[in-house]
């Protein structure tokens, strides 16, 4: 069991130019779109968060049973909703502005346990920004990690949430000893600060870094680097391609029976480079298609 922990929203996306286009509602989050992408690819996954009574909370829980991932870890709330409103460039990037105030996801609190048999929990994105859940989350991460859980964090920066943006950097740098694999965009690196071999010293086995077009790459607490480069494809947006190279990596890893440091350590050139190729294919998939839609594992084949 991979275990997802952090928000799910409704990203509200642009139909058309201007401010004032229609908007269609989608299910979205960053944590929501990598436990969507699990169940599409096959790892027996569950969601931990905490969830609206609102119909959009309705929704939100619908797709994941019918993806297969387990929802009783989620908590609900009759708090509203939280949206995002997306902007999409002409290149397909997207960027979000913010509803959050009062909103279900936000007042998460850490659960006692895990379910049974987890082997792995990701974390990131505005769950981890967000107070009071943030701290919840927090707690979370360090309690899975002192069990010897593996622990994957995507900080996927919003930095229109983060209101003391070197208080959220020494937050991340203290997160750090219980990660086993960080992966971030190469725009988050930036705006972080610092470097792969920095966080790894500080406790990760890898750090995966991606860059858009430009693929992949791979750092490892060994001294190993390891690239590939990106698929191409025509690109309609990049919502939820960072969350489905979350959710590949992880299954990837989950099938080489490789969710632990050590077995991170011992994957070498042959066991990355296929690793990061299928997160990349993955990606270019969820490219290809408006809004977070990961792909399922039969388009993966091969």
């Amino acid at each position: 069991m991979i275990v997802v922990a952090g928000e799910a929203l409704i990203d509200l996306v642009p139909q058309g130019a201007g401010a004032l286009s229609a908007l269609q509602p989608a299910l979205g989050g960053g944590p929501y779109n990598t436990a969507v992408a699990l169940g599409r690819l096959g790892s027996p996954a569950a969601f931990c968060s905490r969830v609206s009574y609102d119909a959009f909370g309705e929704a939100l829980l619908d797709r994941l049973r019918e993806t297969g991932v387990d929802v009783a870890s989620v908590q609900r709330g009759t708090e509203p909703t939280t949206l995002a409103v997306a902007t999409v460039d002409e290149d397909g990037s997207a960027a979000y502005s913010f509803y959050v105030d009062g909103t279900a996801d936000r007042l998460f609190q850490a659960p006692s346990a895990l379910p049974s048999g987890t082997r792995a929990v990701s974390f990131g994105t505005c769950s981890l920004v967000l107070e009071p859940g943030a701290s919840a989350y927090e707690e979370l991460m360090r309690s899975a990690s002192a069990r010897g859980v593996f622990s994957a964090l995507d900080p996927n920066i919003r930095a229109g949430l983060i209101p003391d943006a070197d208080a959220y950097r020494a937050r991340f740098k203290s997160w750090l000893p219980s990660v086993t694999l960080l992966k971030l965009s190469e725009e988050d690196a930036r705006w972080l600060g610092g470097t792969p071999q920095e966080w790894l010293a500080a406790g990760p086995a890898a750090v995966v870094i991606t860059r858009g077009g430009d693929g992949l790459t791979a750092y490892t607490a060994d001294g190993g680097t390891y690239a590939v480069p990106g698929e191409r494809v025509d690109v309609v947006d990049t919502i939820g391609a960072g969350d489905t190279v979350n959710a590949a990596l992880l299954h990837g890893l989950a099938v080489r029976d490789a969710l632990s440091g050590r077995a991170l350590a011992a994957l070498g050139p042959d066991g990355w480079t296929e690793l990061l190729g299928f997160a990349a294919r993955a990606a270019a998939v969820t490219c290809s298609r408006a809004g977070a839609e990961p792909p399922y594992a039969h388009e993966l084949d091969g």
